[in-house]
């Protein structure tokens, strides 16, 4: 019997760069607090990931200039560019992560965008931060994501941090995340509370 080998040739970049379905996901309060005192005081801050809504944008303009941008109010990243801006932050989408760092390091600013801290066991952060120092912000807990529906995510699997360039003092840099606990629910049939 003859056996026949059939070699499928992979698009890598079909691979590299494919389409997320949970994407849109939001930075709850406690997760934009640790990188405002990193943020320059007469910075104009772009948040090219967010809208009016963002923690990043409610609590970044309390100290700085926020110019906020979001695709689904037509701009997109990666055509989209304020006319002045000093400084980067915000929550990219963790799908092609690659070229959201790409695009990001292509203005030779500041920037601090979270990013799953798996994402340091690829090869390109290596290759992307070559020749720059890669900065990081970490934590001692797991960032607890918002979906869209306004459900804490309280399955994250990862954690993450703040991938800096030319925004911290050192390279590494840890901080305590304030998470707050899971509220309680008392059942009225039983004495025990279970968490929401």
């Amino acid at each position: 019997m003859i056996q026949e080998t059939v070699i499928m040739k992979l698009d890598s970049s079909k691979l590299m760069y494919s389409g997320g379905s949970n994407d849109e996901c939001y930075t709850p309060d406690y997760g934009v607090k640790p990188i405002l005192k990193y943020i320059p005081e007469d910075a104009v801050v772009w948040c090219p990931f967010d809208t009016a809504e963002s923690e990043f944008v409610k609590q970044i303009e309390q100290q700085n200039e926020v110019i906020y941008s979001h695709i689904d109010t037509g701009r997109n990243f990666f055509v989209y560019e304020p006319y002045e801006w000093d400084v980067m932050v915000s929550n990219p989408p963790f799908t092609n992560k690659r070229k959201y760092f790409e695009r990001a390091l292509s203005f030779n600013k500041p920037f601090a965008l979270i990013m799953t801290n798996t994402w340091l066991n690829d090869s390109a952060p290596k290759q992307l931060f070559k020749d720059r120092d890669l900065q990081l912000l970490m934590f001692d807990k797991r960032m607890k994501f918002i979906s869209p529906d306004g459900r804490n995510n309280d399955k994250i699997t990862f954690s993450s941090s703040y991938y800096c360039w030319n925004m911290l003092p050192k390279q590494i840099v840890m901080e305590t995340l304030d998470v707050p606990p899971k509220k309680l629910v008392q059942k009225s049939s039983s004495k025990a509370a279970l968490p929401l």
